[in-house]
């Protein structure tokens, strides 16, 4: 009543009534819907920016001390041997972190303990750049820590973020971790010589990469700050299985041989290469174009041997190529032959890398076992790859040449292709 009046509604009042509140409700729910998928699409990309960004700081704190490592000797006072523990230390701190890392990452959730590790990989950075025999080592332990904790975590974040899509993921950051290792390796003597900022700052600009990292997994560990209490189980306390493996032993010394051959390259291929008549300079380029000309394989091989059950093939085609890239450094002695061995070792490493990594994903049922079994084949790869610099490094002490040392590289590239042989099975660990 109004007015002393009656007011009557229409009939379809109730009707139109229930149109206008659904149409409402529909609207603000289509909003909040698309803003879901909005930040959902956000966090998507920053996730595969993320992993990006690792990617790239997974390599240049190592790739970058091979061109400078004589100019590091000369100035600290270090032995061959010595200066190739540079190079060895990192690995050794991936053997020693990789089984427990699984374990940080569940008990802490992956985006957390990768935000860690990229914190410690900063504070590796600057303690290193400074000239002291025992801040060089401790950096370039914390250095090892920092990327050990990344290296292991990041094909499980892959597994469980993009279980479809493994083969495609791993190509696209093994081919950045390509990326930035080669830049790395090239500008190392430029930016020491060529801009007078001696290998201190040379080394401390790879620090930049690792603060925008930073910046990035900060918003993704808090975004997945719940993570840990919902998948406390996630990682059991006694993933012992793969252990028990052969198979998961077959990639662990796939990986591990694999990796000793590319941190012999990286440590000492410029000095093989100066001992020739090549330039320090140019022989840097050339480490830095062994990692370039890979890159194709880093993308291709994850791709292509996502598409066959076995990967075998594959394995041998990386395996004869490895050979022959490592006989011409032996057998070469023209600037076109050194040329050619140097596409051949390039395509071989950057292929086996990129396969052995597939493998963490491949050869495990889920993202479960492929945290596992990342842990297991870099605990057990890395520490054989740590022996890889300083071994070489004490043969060309002894032998005062580079022979035996570039034939122990081919025989360790025909053991690559042996394990690969077993590891390219279609079996699940």
């Amino acid at each position: 009543m109004v007015n002393g009046r009656f007011i009557t509604f229409p009939s379809n009042f109730s009707v139109c009534y229930s149109e206008l509140r659904y149409n409402v409700e529909g609207d603000t729910a289509l909003k909040v819907e698309q803003s879901r998928t909005k930040e959902s699409q956000f966090y998507k990309f920053l996730l595969i920016a993320g992993i990006i960004l690792v990617a790239f700081n997974l390599r240049p704190a190592i790739t970058s001390i091979g061109p400078l490592v004589s100019t590091i000797r000369d100035d600290i006072g270090l032995s061959n041997w010595s200066a190739g523990l540079l190079t060895s230390l990192p690995l050794i701190a991936f053997a020693i972190m990789s089984p427990i890392v699984a374990r940080i990452g569940n008990r802490y959730s992956n985006e957390r303990a990768i935000l860690w590790g990229l914190c410690l990989l900063l504070i590796g950075f600057a303690v290193r750049s400074i000239s002291a025999i025992i801040l060089l080592f401790v950096g370039t332990l914390l250095i090892g820590i920092g990327i050990a904790i990344c290296n292991v975590l990041l094909p499980g974040v892959v597994k469980d973020k993009f279980p479809l899509k493994v083969g495609l993921m791993t190509s696209v950051y093994s081919t950045a971790m390509g990326v930035f290792a080669g830049i790395a390796s090239g500008v190392s003597i430029p930016l020491a010589s060529g801009l007078d900022l001696g290998w201190q700052f040379a080394l401390l600009i790879w620090a930049i990469p690792v603060v925008i990292g930073i910046i990035i997994w900060f918003y993704l560990a808090r975004k997945n700050n719940s993570h840990a209490t919902q998948h406390t189980n996630f990682i059991g306390e006694s993933g012992n299985g793969v252990w028990r493996s052969p198979l998961a032993w077959q990639v662990a010394a796939y990986m591990g041989l694999q990796s000793f051959l590319f941190y012999v390259t990286v440590a000492w291929l410029p000095e093989i290469l100066h001992d020739t008549g090549m330039s320090l300079e140019t022989a840097g380029w050339m480490l830095s174009f062994v990692q370039f000309i890979g890159l194709p394989a880093s993308f291709l091989v994850p791709v292509i041997a996502s598409k066959f059950a076995s990967q075998r093939l594959i394995v041998m085609i990386l395996g004869v190529l490895s050979v022959i890239g490592y006989a011409g450094l032996l057998l070469g002695t023209t600037f076109a032959t050194m040329v050619i061995s140097i596409i051949l070792i390039g395509l071989s490493l950057s292929g086996t890398f990129a396969l052995a990594l597939s493998f963490l994903g491949m050869r495990a049922r889920d993202a479960k076992q492929a945290a596992e079994l990342s842990g297991m084949a870099q605990a057990l790869g890395y520490l054989l790859a740590a022996i890889g610099p300083m071994f070489i490094g004490f043969l060309f002490d002894v032998t005062h040449a580079w022979t035996v040392p570039l034939y122990i590289l081919i025989g360790i590239a025909i053991l690559v292709a042996v394990f690969g042989f077993g590891a390219g099975r279609d079996k699940y660990v």
